[in-house]
């Protein structure tokens, strides 16, 4: 699932998602925007990217004890004489500096391709994960704020005033009004839930995992899968469990113990040191929460969160999986008359079941069975640079932006490019953005987007341009042969790309509410709103082209793929009903052995065995990324996205311009400095529902009206 990287435990001063860059060192520290024409770079005003692990070390130690210095100095005012100018200000002034400098430091061990930064980054990490903890859990400084909070001055702006009550709120949330022995608990649980989160993740990164496969194994993929392979020393083909390799394999080759030993490998990924390292971490986090008072760590996660408590996520979810049975139980008896007609065809045994390996490869065949899906040939008419320039072009469009190349521009990797955004209507320079699209070792493997640097004002007033990078894992270009996508790799480019407009066109006061951070459960409404742009026919056609003779996509190849949005609704979204719970059954647990839990409700739900030996939680990232007990959020908010494109954009035009701007201007520019909740009343101009999702789906309206509880 593409999403937006969270940071594996709620950064303390910049609940910033995990980001990139590559700024000056100077004397030991990253210096800030307004600083770098002093170092002597670049007239355009990229980021730096040279940083050795030296560097690293240097500026880690360097930022710690910058934001030291200021909280020791909020610490020690006297309790009367706080004020907004010198205990709420001061540490907005000392958050945004940790927010700009962060991510050169923790980033690059997503990305680089130097083993040795990487290892300096993860080190970095681990290190600021713990300074986190340490300045989060300030006694002295929660009681300054809570004497601010208690004078509440009559002045205060609307963003400050959430701000200071989000200050006392998360100190409450750590503890802070409890006894030092508990608290003293606390931190020691936070910093080592902290350290296995990061290195849970490491360990997927550093996963360089292939199976090796003879022509014959692969039966049913195309020659331009197969010539994108490198050939072992006896000539058989390499496959990686990357997305490119590994998608395409599970959907296409006919070869059932290929897909299987392929399923095997790619859920048994890090299984011995991933499955102990979440085991543990689900123990303390139930942990901390009781000793805060809490009945479970769900509990604790959801009360910021729009849904509020585990008991709400869990009626959402009955009731989705109530809706969503039947149309699921149709789907699995057509899979398995297809199964069974290939079998006898293939002279395979058939055994009466779906497998996990099954799955894909059956849910592609509805498609081209019922659809006429022709993916082969519908591939050839997304070559990346079309998609790209047509994406864009979209973007810029609807939400009133130009974006610029930034020619020889400081890069991490020569394949990064970097881009420059400007309003359109008065030309100034809004943000930056970085695209990172191919694979290779050592990078992270899945699609994601990295908020960089915050789009919000600074001490001078003044606001900072907010920069991002979209990473993925697309197909690499060949010789002969450009990098061609697959549907659905556009609508995961169109996804990142949403939230990367998210964090650009941040308008906020502070760099808390700055870009994507906003309640977890909303947080992907932006982005799974614009996916609907990569199933609307003028759209689709401005980012297509055949990759020989530049040839338009024909209307019946067009026609046959948007049909094919509601192909397998019911088993794709039991799917995310299923990981949903598993979240929820783990964190509402002290203790819990993972591979049987996934395995329960795999069965229970979809009606598919989890394959035996392999364990698919010890390589769900989102579980130590960010999104523990949270993984319901991408159901929760495209309930909200769906009402949000058909209400408004399908009504008055997808590429309506007024529409666009309003929706930048309500909800992207906005941040977090307001409820996601008051967010969508203000667009939709009313409460939200839920009919949009599931006439989407293909539901029937008596489907739907089971679905009318109150979220």
């Amino acid at each position: 699932m593409c999403a937006l990287l969270r940071v594996a435990v709620c950064r303390a001063l910049c609940s910033v998602s995990k980001p990139l860059l590559r700024m000056t060192i100077q004397n030991g520290r990253v210096l800030p925007a307004r600083d770098r024409s002093q170092a002597g770079n670049e007239a355009n005003n990229t980021l730096r990217w040279d940083l050795t692990p030296d560097d690293i070390r240097a500026a880690t130690d360097g930022l710690m004890a910058r934001v030291k210095a200021a909280y020791d100095h909020v610490g020690s005012l006297q309790v009367e004489s706080v004020s907004v100018e010198n205990t709420l200000r001061a540490l907005a002034h000392a958050k945004l500096d940790y927010a700009s400098s962060l991510h050169v430091l923790d980033f690059p061990q997503f990305v680089c391709p130097s083993k040795e930064v990487r290892a300096a980054s993860t080190e970095a990490d681990k290190k600021l994960s713990e300074f986190d903890v340490e300045i989060s859990m300030r006694e002295d400084v929660f009681q300054r704020l809570t004497a601010l909070q208690e004078k509440l001055p009559d002045n205060l702006s609307p963003e400050e005033k959430r701000l200071l009550n989000r200050l006392v709120t998360h100190g409450k949330r750590k503890g802070l009004h409890l006894s030092k022995d508990i608290q003293e608990e606390i931190k020691r649980t936070y910093k080592l839930i902290s350290e296995l989160s990061i290195e849970f993740n490491q360990n997927l990164n550093e996963d360089n995992t292939f199976l090796v496969f003879s022509e014959h194994e692969l039966g049913g993929l195309a020659d331009s899968y197969l010539h994108g392979l490198d050939k072992a020393a006896d000539g058989r083909y390499k496959v990686t469990l990357e997305y490119p390799h590994y998608h395409p394999l599970m959907k296409r080759c006919h070869n059932p113990e290929s897909r299987r030993k392929m399923e095997t490998a790619f859920h048994s990924r890090c299984k011995e040191v991933n499955t102990a390292i979440l085991e543990e971490l689900i123990q303390l986090k139930a942990k901390a929460a009781d000793l805060l008072g809490y009945s479970c760590h769900a509990n604790y996660v959801l009360e910021i969160n729009m849904a509020g408590n585990a008991s709400k996520v869990s009626d959402f979810l009955d009731t989705f999986y109530e809706t969503l049975k039947p149309v699921g139980e149709k789907e699995r008896k057509y899979i398995l008359a297809l199964k069974e007609r290939e079998c006898s065809m293939m002279g395979y045994p058939y055994d009466g079941q779906i497998n996990a390996w099954d799955l894909p490869y059956y849910m592609n065949q509805v498609e081209q069975c019922k659809f006429a899906v022709n993916k082969d040939k519908l591939i050839e008419y997304f070559p990346l640079d079309v998609v790209t320039d047509g994406l864009l072009a979209i973007y810029q469009e609807l939400l009133g932006l130009t974006y610029t190349r930034v020619e020889r521009a400081h890069v991490w990797h020569e394949h990064v490019t970097l881009y420059s955004v400007r309003d359109a209507e008065t030309g100034e320079e809004i943000g930056q953005f970085y695209l990172d699209l191919h694979p290779r070792e050592g990078k992270y493997s899945h699609a994601a987007c990295f908020g960089l640097q915050p789009g919000c004002r600074g001490p001078d007033g003044a606001r900072r341009l907010p920069v991002a990078a979209m990473v993925a894992n697309f197909t690499k270009p060949r010789k002969g042969c450009p990098s061609l996508l697959q549907h659905h790799e556009v609508e995961t480019f169109f996804h990142e790309f949403g939230h990367v407009m998210h964090e650009l066109c941040s308008k906020t006061a502070f760099s808390e509410f700055s870009g994507t951070l906003v309640e977890t459960d909303f947080v992907e409404v932006p982005s799974q709103m614009l996916e609907n742009w990569v199933w609307e026919k003028e759209p689709l056609r401005r980012m297509s082209r055949h990759y020989r003779d530049g040839s338009p996509i024909p209307d019946n190849l067009l026609d046959k793929l948007i049909a094919s949005r509601v192909a397998n609704t019911g088993l794709m979204n039991l799917r995310q009903v299923v990981l949903g719970k598993v979240d929820q059954s783990l964190h509402t647990s002290r203790r819990a052995d993972t591979a049987e839990v996934f395995a329960k409700h795999c069965w229970d739900i979809l009606g598919v065995p989890a394959t035996p030996g392999t364990n698919m939680t010890a390589s769900f990232s989102h579980l130590a990324g960010g999104y523990d007990a949270q993984y319901y959020s991408y159901l929760w908010s495209e309930v909200y996205s769906m009402d949000i494109f058909f209400s408004r954009f399908k009504k008055e035009g997808v590429m309506n311009p007024k529409v666009g701007r309003e929706y930048r201007r309500v909800i992207l520019e906005a941040g977090g400095s307001v409820d996601g909740m008051n967010m969508l009343k203000t667009f939709l101009g009313r409460e939200p529902c839920q009919d949009a999702f599931f006439q989407c789906k293909g539901l029937s309206k008596s489907q739907e009206t089971q679905t009318q509880t109150q979220m």
